[in-house]
């Protein structure tokens, strides 16, 4: 609406809306203040609005492509506040953007006058706008749609109670995700954020652990800015329209040659690119390559863009062929210098180069185990990409098992003839086991900077039947309780 006013195509008088075309006909994407005040909401079918409501109603139909425009013109008025200015997507609704003013506050007199002076300016436009300050831009996004009064300003670390207390649909969830949180009786982001999160996982997926993580800072969200995807991307239409695989990789080949010297000359490799084939009855095809490494060869991308093309198959599905192909970097970083002669790739770089050939085969990205700071068995070791700089595990472990459970099982009917002794005779998973041999304890005590638990003692025991277990006792035997004892990995 704002976009229709500021071009002179809606009249003062109104009430104005815009309709598209929707699930059972065409409905409203848009109204205007006279019109909300009628009652009418984005989403409502146009026909039962024309008939519930007496006053003529002006009806524009809806442009996607002038209000990208318009926004993206509004984002490069933003970056007078900051370089880094990138437009809503689709989960946002796409009508806003996000303005990192990190070490860019300070040149307008502080964050208070930066919201001031932007509100001041879009007003005197006549830009509505619902402006609001956190540490994220999840956190930002909630508080700007729902919170009270916008503009509103968050002390820095201050985000979490401002926004445990707005509605799930803050969240960026989906409809039917949020529709099924409101339902179980879950209405403020705060009762989402106590749940357990491997049941919240099992029930809605990941979708809801990836937005809280992002609002409460947990989880980085990087922003697009809206120029990088412009300088880096490149597109070519073809008049005879392509279908096979052959001209698609070499169509990519040589956009990449197009956007390399930018690369270049930025000092940045593409760790992430977004091939987008356009077919000639106007479907549209997107393909998201991840690397492991920063990379600008134009050959090693066509290879992976190949290797992504065979995994597909028939899935591409060309229809009457490609008209347009266009590549665009949505990921990048700082990419050294390598020498290219003269004893070629070193062992790094090839082994990224495998992997980012292996990912794009089998469609999943390679992952290895590394060392982390905890001497807790199930946290001693976490996963990684495999290509990240590798850390040293410690210079003395002792034996541990091949295999370690994710999570402990339970050992009953435990006999031992010492209180504090190895196990004799146990029940786990519907089998008893007769110990032969028994070594230890190994005592781990627990991180008293993280939870309190009891000392756990652990034994490598040998099964009359063969089989070596580790199992630990959990604390110590009490006069009104004897001690539990856990399965927690088994030995080759």
């Amino acid at each position: 609406m704002t976009r229709l006013r500021r071009a002179g195509l809606a009249p003062e008088d109104g009430p104005h809306a815009v309709a598209a075309a929707g699930p059972g006909g065409l409905r409203l994407v848009a109204v205007d203040e006279q019109a909300r005040a009628l009652g009418l909401q984005p989403g409502d079918l146009l026909g039962r609005v024309r008939a519930r409501i007496g006053v003529p109603l002006r009806v524009h139909p809806a442009d996607p492509d002038a209000d990208a425009q318009a926004l993206a013109r509004l984002c490069r008025w933003a970056m007078r506040y900051a370089p880094i200015v990138a437009p809503f997507g689709p989960a946002e609704g796409g009508h806003g953007l996000f303005i990192d003013i990190e070490g860019a506050a300070h040149l307008l007199g502080g964050e208070a006058a930066l919201l001031e002076d932007l509100a001041t300016r879009l007003a005197r436009s006549r830009v509505p706008a619902r402006i609001a300050l956190a540490d994220t831009p999840g956190a930002a996004f909630a508080l700007a749609l729902f919170g009270q009064k916008p503009p509103i300003l968050v002390p820095p670390g201050q985000s979490e109670p401002h926004i445990a207390v707005l509605p799930v649909e803050a969240l960026r969830l989906d409809a039917d995700v949020a529709a099924g949180l409101r339902r179980l009786g879950l209405r403020r982001i705060g009762d989402v954020e106590v749940l357990p999160r491997a049941a919240l996982a099992r029930r809605f997926g990941l979708a809801p652990l990836l937005r809280l993580d992002q609002a409460f800072g947990r989880r980085p969200e990087p922003l697009s800015p809206l120029d990088e995807e412009r300088t880096f991307s490149a597109a070519r239409g073809f008049l005879d329209p392509i279908g096979r695989q052959s001209d698609v990789v070499a169509a990519a080949r040589a956009l990449m040659e197009e956007i390399a010297p930018r690369l270049d000359r930025a000092g940045l490799g593409a760790l992430g690119l977004r091939l987008t084939l356009h077919r000639v009855d106007g479907a549209v095809r997107s393909l998201d390559l991840g690397l492991s490494r920063p990379e600008r060869c134009p050959d090693r991308i066509a290879t992976l863009v190949g290797l992504r093309l065979d995994r597909l198959g028939a899935g591409l599905d060309a229809g009457f062929g490609f008209e347009t192909v266009d590549i665009a970097v949505t990921s990048a970083e700082s990419m050294v210098a390598r020498q290219a002669d003269f004893g070629g790739a070193g062992a790094g770089e090839r082994v990224a180069g495998l992997a980012d050939i292996l990912a794009q085969r089998i469609g999943r990205r390679l992952m290895r185990l590394t060392p982390r700071e905890s001497h807790i068995p199930e946290r001693a070791e976490g996963i990684v990409s495999f290509v990240a700089p590798p850390l040293p595990y410690p210079a003395f472990l002792p034996a541990r098992p091949l295999v370690l459970f994710a999570r402990s099982e339970a050992a009953h009917d435990v006999f031992a003839t010492a209180p504090d002794g190895p196990p004799h005779r146990f029940r786990w998973r519907a089998r008893e086991y007769r110990v032969a041999r028994a070594e230890g304890p190994e005592r781990i005590a627990p991180e008293w900077w993280r939870e309190q638990a009891e000392p756990r003692d652990y034994y490598r025991i040998e099964c009359e039947a063969g089989r070596r277990l580790w199992l630990y006792r959990d604390g110590a035997h009490g006069p009104d309780r004897p001690a539990a004892w856990f399965v927690h990995g088994m030995f080759p």
